[in-house]
């Protein structure tokens, strides 16, 4: 099974080790959704027991359309690094920052994926670790500055990443992993279904194509053979939109995140702060990175299911990025004895979002049926 030269090799003994490793390893899913149920607010506490918050939020996790299809239908470990990150994110809400820093650097040498949100794990340490006090206005007291808490941060960071890459570093073999941990020259997109701005961006690009090629401005010989829709990772050069750099995707996200990563530094709102700018980070990472795949619209969706139960607001653009989102992984199960599988796990799933989000706020608010959905809770 780990022979490399042995690229078709398939046996039943492997399925099962695969497979029940999978379900093996989510155990860890399961214990970091209890510690982040831990972490919820109970003053909405309904009668019965599937009214409360603690409940909807287990239910919202523990069966995640999206999660359980990339696991355990598409087969990947998913479950097991989304454990780690909200395992993460739940000692950071429970004031042990150094578990929630050192369990974030062990999931980032995992999946190098969760680069999306580092941003928001730097800046929240730094402010709301390393400062110890604040001024009563919220601003920073530069005095409370901890040099001692910074060199434990940084020295959690160094000996993870050392134990991780000093192998790699030892056989001179760095180059070749970042080589493929950074995969630039697979294109800008990785198939036509992540539903992000680049995937616009190639869709008008292609209909410009068209229209010059019927009005006779374009060359047909010149025109690119590469398809965004066969679902292949392939580079894919533009005809008449300039072509897209990683250099300028980086920009695009770098821009995206400065709002979140700005309040985050200067308006600080603790660990629910914290979430917001996690969520904003996977979700600008998502619409403007390089080669996004489409499972990473699960890197907003799982934090977003916590703060769902927490404010009115919160829960309706929940239901709106859960439903889109979840729709956007359809293709990833593409054979025809898998379609009502997905079609009636995703319904059971909205189904039940929608109706137990509806009786936990049902005196704040009615749920999408009003003309206008709180996006202003997005700032």
């Amino acid at each position: 099974m780990l022979n490399v030269h042995n690229l078709n090799y398939s046996s039943s003994r492997t399925l099962l080790f695969q497979r029940f490793s999978v379900i093996f390893m989510d155990v860890l899913f399961v214990y970091a959704v209890r510690e982040c149920c831990k972490c919820i607010d109970g003053k909405k506490v309904g009668k019965e027991l599937t009214e409360k918050p603690k409940f909807i939020l287990s239910v919202l996790l523990l069966w995640n359309f999206g999660l359980l299809i990339v696991d355990h239908i598409h087969f990947q470990y998913n479950g097991f690094l989304f454990g780690l990150m909200l395992l993460s994110i739940a000692r950071l809400f429970q004031k042990r920052h150094m578990e929630g820093a050192f369990l974030f650097a062990v999931l980032l040498h995992f999946k190098h994926i969760y680069l999306y949100v580092a941003p928001a794990y730097g800046v929240y340490l730094l402010r709301s670790y390393c400062f110890t006090a604040n001024k009563p206005d919220g601003s920073i007291r530069w005095k409370s500055f901890s040099f001692v808490r910074v060199i434990s941060l940084g020295l959690v960071v160094f000996l993870v990443s050392a134990l991780s890459l000093g192998p790699f570093l030892a056989l001179n073999q760095l180059p070749q992993v970042f080589s493929r941990l950074f995969p630039f020259k697979r294109g800008l997109c990785h198939a036509y279904w992540a539903p992000n701005f680049w995937a616009l961006y190639n869709a008008l690009d292609k209909v410009l194509s068209v229209i010059g090629l019927k009005l006779k401005f374009l060359d047909p010989n010149n025109i690119p053979k590469a398809s965004m829709t066969s679902g292949l990772v392939q580079q894919f050069q533009h005809t008449v939109l300039p072509s897209v750099t990683p250099l300028a995707t980086l920009i695009c996200t770098l821009i995206a995140i400065l709002p979140s990563i700005f309040c985050l530094w200067f308006k600080p709102q603790g660990p629910r702060g914290f979430l917001r700018c996690l969520t904003l980070c996977a979700l600008s990472s998502f619409m403007f990175g390089w080669h996004v795949h489409e499972k990473a619209i699960l890197l907003a969706i799982l934090p977003m299911s916590l703060l769902s139960v927490g404010k009115a607001g919160d829960a309706s653009i929940f239901l709106i990025l859960t439903t889109t989102g979840h729709y956007s992984l359809f293709p990833l199960l593409f054979t025809a004895p898998e379609l009502p599988i997905k079609i009636l796990l995703m319904l059971l799933f909205t189904i039940y979002s929608i109706s137990s989000l509806k009786t936990l706020f049902r005196r704040s608010f009615t749920l999408v049926a009003q003309a206008g959905v709180q996006w202003h809770d997005l700032s």
